[in-house]
């Protein structure tokens, strides 16, 4: 289906009133799932975040994020203020950061220590996105040492992490070295309400996870905006959003790629450890749970150049978001690299 087409149909069909539009056309960045392609190690999926940072920065985007994930053969970014570290040293402006911890896996003291390092080392440029899910199994949370419960803290967690990264901490004789007095900026991540009403109280900046969670897009944007108080980080609402993005020369070398992309999400998340064919990969995707991860990729960019400028545009405008961030999903790096170059041709990277 042309790019045109799905445009017209989700504004159609999802169009909401927000009552406080973006007056300014939004800024697009990068969020890097480091994907351990096939017949890749981790390695080489750390190298491809470095290439993919490195043109990123050359053609002028806005940042590069990067996910927690577990326990997930696919994704190598599961250290990711390591992986932050590394991008960084082979970068020089670019903002980097995390998109984002899950801050239930860890200690606010920790995760301040890790990121007041990094800002420390690359002032200016690290940005800390912060999410309450585990991103990860149950299982693989106790593998972890954590408590299943942690989420319930998290509004308190973050007002620790930011008493640590202001120098002025919550936990009596607690500093956070490095990290006292960096204000590493703070982002709360989410794809429902509790996280757009928590990033309004708070007055930080709000990352929705409409790449793969696109249900409550327009009504937490809304929320978010309705309800925001300004603080000291942010006077205004801000708003970012996630698309999946496949441009390539030829259209239908970009649909075959969509193809490849949906299918491998068929053997990452409902049959794991097995190794379908197309045709049983296909035969997932039409039954009542494939169409529910097929649901999971419906903001999803895939066309030539033009086309998808029109929905990178069309979106930003839609979903009202003063930032796009796109998930290039191309297999390779070489057809990933492509796909960032053909919306830096095809639009001012900085501004869409």
């Amino acid at each position: 289906m042309p790019v045109r087409f799905v445009v017209l149909h989700f504004l159609h069909a999802m169009m909401v009133n927000v009552s406080q539009p973006v007056d300014t056309a939004p800024r697009i960045s990068i969020l890097d799932l480091a994907i351990i392609g096939s017949n890749q190690t981790a390695r080489d999926a750390f190298a491809n975040s470095v290439q993919l940072a490195q043109r990123a920065e050359a053609r002028g985007y806005e940042r590069v994020w990067y996910a927690e994930h577990h326990n997930m053969a696919a994704i190598a970014s599961s250290a990711t203020s390591v992986l932050i570290a590394h991008v960084a040293n082979h970068t020089s402006s670019i903002r980097l950061g995390a998109g984002g911890v899950m801050l239930p896996n860890h200690s606010p003291l920790v995760i301040a220590e890790q990121f007041g390092t990094l800002a420390t080392l690359h002032p200016g440029r690290i940005d800390l996105g912060l999410g309450r899910a585990p991103g990860s199994d149950q299982t693989t949370i106790r593998a972890m040492r954590r408590d299943l419960r942690a989420s319930d803290h998290f509004p308190d967690d973050v007002m620790e992490l930011q008493g640590y990264l202001r120098g002025e901490s919550r936990v009596e004789g607690v500093v956070a070295v490095p990290g006292a007095g960096t204000d590493v900026p703070l982002y709360i991540l989410g794809s429902s309400l509790f996280g757009a009403r928590l990033a309004a109280r708070l007055g930080l900046p709000y990352g929705f996870a409409s790449h793969f969670s696109p249900g409550a897009l327009l009504q937490a944007v809304e929320l978010y905006r309705n309800e925001f108080e300004p603080s000291e980080q942010l006077g205004e609402p801000y708003v970012i959003a996630g698309v999946n993005v496949i441009a390539a020369d030829d259209a239908d070398h970009a649909q075959d790629q969509f193809i490849h992309v949906r299918r491998s999400r068929v053997a990452r998340f409902l049959t794991p450890g097995r190794d379908l064919t197309d045709e049983q990969a296909d035969a997932v995707l039409a039954s009542p749970q494939g169409q529910q991860l097929a649901q999971m990729m419906h903001y999803s960019a895939v066309g030539e150049a033009e086309e998808v400028a029109t929905y990178l545009r069309e979106f930003a405008h839609h979903a009202q978001v003063d930032e796009v961030i796109t998930a290039h999903a191309s297999p390779t790096i070489e057809d990933r690299l492509r796909s960032v170059d053909l919306v830096a041709d095809t639009l001012d990277p900085v501004r869409l």
